[in-house]
């Protein structure tokens, strides 16, 4: 990202810019509002336990990383956490600070932690001395350079300067009066005589600050939070380029661009100098937990145990069926997909349901009808391998794109400077009738019928077609016992007005919805030559099998159908009573859905979908706590609340473990960025928080701002985790349960050491089970125990 500057004090510039590319990397990236995917916020903390990076988000940002002690006592006087999951996790902790009994841990709760309070930076320390709120100055100058610089499509006009970050911001600084209106005169000339490259900006700016190489890491660190969600989607574009194979400054830039702020600050209001030198002083000390970080620690730790035991307990297995099934649904694992499960599966005796990734195991890179842009429908820890389109001939894809280009021209006589104004003036009144129709939710939702069907570019032949589909349906354990009609159920969201509605369709596809997957899919395993070619990998599909995509609206609990036979032809009956199944599992899981959300009833439910006023259309994935891969029959007697992530799997027909290593470097950690972005958005939304919906305003088509500007919001709305009066989701780190050997499940995490480093520092639980019971349990290191699972189970 940097380049090294050896004409610059080389051993000592080395050491600065390594400690500015680790603290880039402790930042998590943020996805861009079109497809909007949970990010593990503790990304960069994925090597460190839970009390010592609750230790350094303290430095850095002011925050605590586990639940309020108050909320944990109220379960401790409950019932809800016990004496036992206390005393597993004192019992668990390996630090010396802990308390020596349970006893000394329930008084420790039962005693407010101290409120954390970051390292201030030269800009906190110069408020507090001259009365000018700096940081606030800062968020407001730099929010505004950069909702123009970054802008994607949004803003009526830009500044395509083709600059870097660094060299824009020097030409936009040199221009902008505000800081020296509000009393940092000179700042435009300390601007113009900063140096040139971003690199060699953050090195004088360390030489001004007096940075040393031991205080670098958490000062830089400290500086890009203050950033906030700029920082994040910075390096969310540096993500993307190292995808690629490549590399982006961007990130380096920001850093940069704080560093001169200081630089020019700490010289107009010289008196802080000596608050600044302590600080400096305190950012050297290593990072290391205290008492009170790791009391919360073991408070988070048996407040997860108490779940683990509960989940334990409601664990039923379900009698194995050897009878043909008469529907199978495969339904991509999100957790709000338990609840359809569920429902699906009382309608009658054998529908069998199945859990895979939304995206299907097709890595595609789709370009939409009447578009031109390439959207990655697969998680984006991997990269598209195969090209899909819905476009068809071209008179239709020149209407598309002539009434998608009226809309835009619409859309930017509405909104510009001038023009806005005469709008206002003679639409307004029209407009009233639109307001109150969709307030009350009479819009509809939209077109239910998805686009035209999206076919693959890729000239595959036979072999390689039955390939790919041998792949899959491996991967989905899924290789015989095909029923008459086999549904591959996609899902997405249907919302209004709301940015953010990509982070509620499926993470599986990049933000969008699991349809494009799940309709190609379906025409591959409907193939001819494909079926040929499967029978030779020892996968024989009856004739009479017909694959069906559908898509899962998560809002309504609606099932939409695509490519069905027409009446009269083949499986058109079966179709029939599929529907009619679906329409009841729908009104089940609304019933179940309604009793969580404030003022909803089944019957409105599709209502608040189609409301452009309702903040809380459904909870999304609010709840996660589990994440369970087995065959269905060991979970399919348990109702786990629409709380757990459920992927099909039979470690007995998984040749090689190839299956299981796919589920633990793939699904397993999408499954950990969900939980742990709702866990961050929960316990520390000042810093992972999307903040109040209310107030929010789109910037750029990147992402949303409080007011009419200022920092960039990452992570999720409080509405989306909060009811208004408590958390609607309770923050627990995943609990991953798998059902296969202790053996295979080790090896697979000493092939992947960043998969095995979430596991050894409790970003996740990892239990191995054995006919749905859990039967042992991880320990960090790659030790297992049975003794925790047997008390558990017990």
């Amino acid at each position: 990202m940097f380049r090294t500057i050896s004409q610059i004090a080389p051993s000592r510039a080395s050491g600065l810019l390594a400690a500015a590319e680790s603290a880039v990397r402790a930042v998590p990236p943020a996805f861009p509002l079109e497809a909007t995917v949970a990010v593990n916020p503790f990304l960069g903390q994925s090597g460190e336990d839970l009390a010592t990076a609750s230790a350094r988000l303290a430095r850095v940002a002011g925050v605590s990383l586990t639940r309020a002690r108050s909320d944990v006592l109220g379960d401790i006087e409950a019932g809800k956490i016990t004496d036992g999951d206390l005393r597993d996790a004192l019992a668990a902790s390996s630090s010396p600070l802990r308390p020596h009994d349970v006893t000394a841990l329930k008084e420790a709760a039962a005693t407010p932690r101290p409120v954390p309070r970051a390292l201030p930076s030269v800009a906190d320390l110069a408020a507090e001395a001259s009365g000018i709120d700096w940081p606030a100055v800062i968020e407001r100058t730099v929010g505004l350079w950069a909702g123009g610089h970054f802008d994607r499509g949004q803003a009526l006009w830009s500044p395509g300067s083709g600059q870097g970050a660094y060299a824009a911001w020097q030409s936009f600084a040199t221009r902008d009066l505000t800081p020296e209106i509000a009393g940092l005169s000179g700042f435009c000339a300390h601007v113009a005589a900063a140096p040139d490259t971003p690199e060699r900006a953050v090195l004088s700016a360390c030489e001004a600050l007096g940075v040393s190489e031991a205080a670098a890491p958490t000062v830089f660190h400290r500086l890009l939070i203050d950033l906030g969600g700029w920082a994040q989607y910075a390096r969310w574009l540096l993500w993307q380029a190292e995808l690629d194979g490549g590399s982006d400054p961007t990130p380096g830039d920001l850093l940069a661009i704080r560093l001169v702020w200081e630089e020019a600050l700490l010289a107009h209001v010289s008196e802080v100098a000596a608050r600044w030198r302590e600080t400096l002083a305190a950012h050297e000390s290593p990072v290391t937990p205290d008492r009170d970080a790791v009391v919360d620690a073991i408070l988070q730790e048996a407040g997860e145990r108490a779940h683990q035991r509960r989940l334990a307990a409601a664990l039923a297995p379900a009698p194995r069926q050897n009878v043909r099934p008469v529907l199978q649904a495969a339904f991509c694992i999100d957790v709000r997909s338990e609840v359809f499960r569920r429902a699906l599966e009382a309608q009658a005796p054998g529908i069998e349901t199945l859990g895979f990734a939304g995206f299907f195991g097709l890595p595609l890179a789709h370009t939409a009808h009447g578009s031109d842009e390439v959207e990655a429908h697969l998680p984006v820890l991997l990269k598209p391998a195969l090209a899909s389109t819905s476009q068809t001939d071209a008179p239709a894809e020149a209407r598309k794109r002539i009434g998608a280009r009226a809309a835009r021209a619409f859309g930017r006589f509405r909104q510009a400077a001038v023009s806005s104004f005469a709008f206002v003036e003679a639409a307004g009144p029209l407009y009233g009738v639109k307001l109150v129709r969709d307030a009350f939710g009479l819009a509809g939702n939209g077109d239910a019928c998805g686009e035209p069907a999206p076919r693959l570019l890729d000239n595959l032949d036979g072999e390689a077609k039955a390939d790919l589909a041998a792949r899959v349906l491996g991967a989905m354990s899924l290789r015989g016992g095909f029923a008459p009609l086999v549904l591959l159920v996609g899902h997405g969201a249907n919302v209004t007005n709301n940015p953010h509605e990509s982070a509620y369709h499926c993470g599986a596809c990049g933000g969008h919805t699991g349809e494009v997957s799940a309709r190609v899919l379906a025409a591959l395993l409907n193939d001819a030559e494909t079926r040929k070619g499967l029978v030779v990998r020892g996968i024989e599909v009856p004739e009479d099998t017909r694959f069906v995509a559908a898509l899962h609206d998560t809002t309504t609990d609606e099932v939409t159908l695509h490519d069905v036979p027409r009446p009269g032809e083949p499986h058109a009956s079966a179709l029939e009573a599929a529907r009619r199944w679906l329409d009841g599992a729908g009104s089940m899981a609304r019933a179940e859905r309604a009793v969580r959300l404030h003022g909803a009833t089944p019957q409105t439910l599709a209502a608040r979908a189609a409301n452009w006023a309702e903040l809380r259309p459904e909870w999304g994935l609010a709840g996660c706590a589990t994440f369970i891969a087995g065959p269905r029959v060991a979970s399919a007697g348990a109702n786990l609340g629409g709380r757990a992530f459920l992927h099909s799997y039979d470690w007995r027909a998984d040749e090689g473990f190839s299956t299981l290593e796919l589920l633990l470097t793939a699904p397993v950690v999408v499954a950990s960025w969900i939980s742990l972005q709702y866990y961050g958005s929960a316990v520390a939304p000042e810093v992972f928080g999307g903040g109040n919906k209310l107030i929010h305003n789109v910037v750029g088509g990147i992402g949303v701002v409080e007011g009419n500007g200022g920092r960039l919001r990452p992570g999720l709305p409080w509405q989306a985790v909060h009811d208004g009066e408590r958390l609607a989701h309770e923050p627990l780190r995943l609990s991953v349960l798998i059902e296969a050997p202790e053996e295979a499940i080790g090896d697979v995490l000493d092939r992947h050491a960043a998969v095995k480093a979430l596991f050894d520092n409790g970003w996740m639980h990892l239990f191995a089970t054995r006919e749905g019971r859990l039967h042992a349990r991880y320990r960090p290191g790659g030790t297992w125990s049975s003794d925790g699972a047997a008390t558990l189970a017990a």
